[in-house]
């Protein structure tokens, strides 16, 4: 069977992650600049090998004072770890519509394995000829695996930031 390299289109994507904050509310960011591929036999993405990065200095909280605490050595450290990266080690189809993406997420210079969960929402050809595929991928990792170990707690005891991350990732892909 053919080979079929998928590419990430990032106007069509997006990249989001909640952190609780005071364990109150929830804050919620995203990656501005990203790329990714999938290679897959044909078109069965349970063959398929998941590639990502996204740049650290695109993160976006609505707040550039924030945002750019998050790009310091506190946190996800751009200057010396500029991408965060994902190498997919499989993906495993869990019935019609879902998938597990089984891979290795790299943050801060720590790589870790992770499973995400990724929903199929099809495959349709565009008005100009191309051939898409659409997954939203969620998942949740702790941002202390990945030496993201900032804390800070508040006059009353309480934790300011949260440990687990929640990932929201909407992919479109398009057939090469």
């Amino acid at each position: 069977m053919a080979t079929t390299i998928w590419a990430l289109d990032p106007i069509h994507s997006e990249i989001h992650f909640k952190v609780k904050h005071m364990m109150i509310s929830t804050v919620t960011g995203s990656f501005q600049k990203f790329a990714g591929t999938a290679q897959t036999e044909g078109d069965d993405f349970t063959t398929a090998k998941v590639n990502f990065t996204a740049e650290v200095d695109s993160i976006d909280t609505n707040n550039e004072q924030r945002d750019g605490h998050l790009k310091t050595g506190d946190f996800f450290d751009a200057a010396n770890h500029p991408q965060i990266s994902f190498e997919g080690t499989g993906m495993e189809k869990t019935d019609d519509e879902n998938y597990l993406l089984h891979g290795n997420l790299t943050m801060r210079g720590t790589t870790k394995p992770i499973t995400l969960n990724a929903a199929f929402g099809g495959i349709m050809t565009d008005p100009y000829g191309f051939t898409r595929a659409g997954f939203n991928v969620s998942g949740k990792i702790s941002r202390k695996e990945f030496g993201v170990q900032f804390t800070v707690v508040s006059e009353t005891g309480g934790i300011l930031l949260g440990d687990d991350v929640k990932l929201e990732i909407n992919a479109e892909l398009v057939k090469g």
